[in-house]
């Protein structure tokens, strides 16, 4: 209900209230004092009822004035994984050095292991002793940065092997 609906109802039954008590004395004349006690006490009891209810109404109307929270279901993102590079033959330097001959990756090696970086078998194959042989080397000479593209990587080798 509207406020001033409530509030034209909440008048409209005090005065009805109201006119109901003062209609009762005139044919109850035969009452005593006790009894016109009882009546008005009785009255008074349904008018403030009346008034707390329409009270209690009020408040609930005016709480529920307030808009109420409402529940927004959050958006599922998916977001693509990003994987990094974990094994090391898939690695810029793992793919040059692959793509020289067998001769030639042995020179690496050897050059490696007489420098004092590599302290596996010259076997021309690589694998985690070359790769950390590869990664020392190359922050030794402060080309770490070459590291991360084939064509850095193959200017790395091509230091070792000439």
């Amino acid at each position: 209900m509207l406020p001033t609906v409530m509030t034209m109802k909440s008048s409209l039954v005090a005065a009805i209230t109201a006119l109901s008590i003062a209609a009762i004395p005139a044919p109850a004349l035969a009452f005593g004092d006790k009894e016109k006690g009882f009546v008005a006490g009785v009255a008074t009891a349904v008018i403030i009822d009346e008034l707390l209810k329409n009270n209690r109404k009020a408040r609930a109307y005016d709480r529920g004035a307030t808009a109420a929270p409402v529940y927004v279901p959050p958006r599922t993102v998916y977001v693509e994984p990003t994987y990094t590079t974990t094994s090391i033959y898939r690695t810029p330097a793992a793919r040059a050095f692959n793509s020289y001959s067998a001769s030639e990756r042995k020179a690496i090696q050897r050059n490696l292991r007489a420098w004092g970086y590599y302290r596996g078998g010259i076997d021309g194959s690589f694998g985690p002793g070359t790769y950390n042989a590869i990664v020392a080397y190359a922050r030794d000479e402060g080309a770490t940065g070459n590291l991360g593209s084939t064509s850095g990587v193959f200017a790395v080798y091509d230091g070792l092997i000439f």
